[in-house]
């Protein structure tokens, strides 16, 4: 229970200084294998604009766990995303030898060869399941009719 309860105040801590440090401005980075930038915090709002992994972003302005944030570059798009798909870390998102952009983002959660090998001498993993339940895309209207029906909340 003590082993938990830390884990839960680490990532608590983690969560705040990543917030903190997004709601000072400044530069920013994508720290997810792509982001859809909302045109409002609603998870449902349409989308602005995409940015990839490593792309350099400006935070406008904080609101709860949503960034208002724009980019950088040739044609700088602004929107919202969550404060999670940020990093205040420079994000390097270049030529890797054999790493997919999906396995750099992993490791720069702390995720690495040792960490899955661990994994596996448990030896009652099926990376094949988890392969095809990240490869499922289900329609957003068809989301957002789920949600109502079954009288769950929309969240915040």
């Amino acid at each position: 229970m003590k082993k938990i309860l830390v884990v839960c105040m680490a990532l608590f801590v983690v969560a705040s200084a990543l917030q903190a440090q997004a709601a000072k401005g400044g530069t920013m980075y994508v720290a997810a294998k792509t982001v859809e930038l909302k045109s409002s915090t609603d998870f449902f709002a349409s989308a602005k604009g995409t940015l990839a992994y490593g792309a350099v972003v400006t935070v406008l302005q904080v609101n709860g766990k949503w960034a208002e944030v724009r980019s950088s570059g040739g044609s700088p798009v602004s929107g919202w995303t969550t404060v999670a798909n940020l990093s205040a870390k420079r994000i390097v998102s270049g030529a890797t030898t054999g790493a997919t952009a999906n396995e750099v983002a992993l490791a720069g959660k702390g995720f690495n060869q040792e960490v899955e090998n661990t994994y596996k001498a448990g030896g009652k993993l099926n990376y094949a399941d988890v392969d095809r339940a990240e490869a499922l895309k289900v329609p957003k209207q068809e989301l957002r009719n789920f949600i109502v029906e079954g009288h769950l909340s929309l969240g915040d």
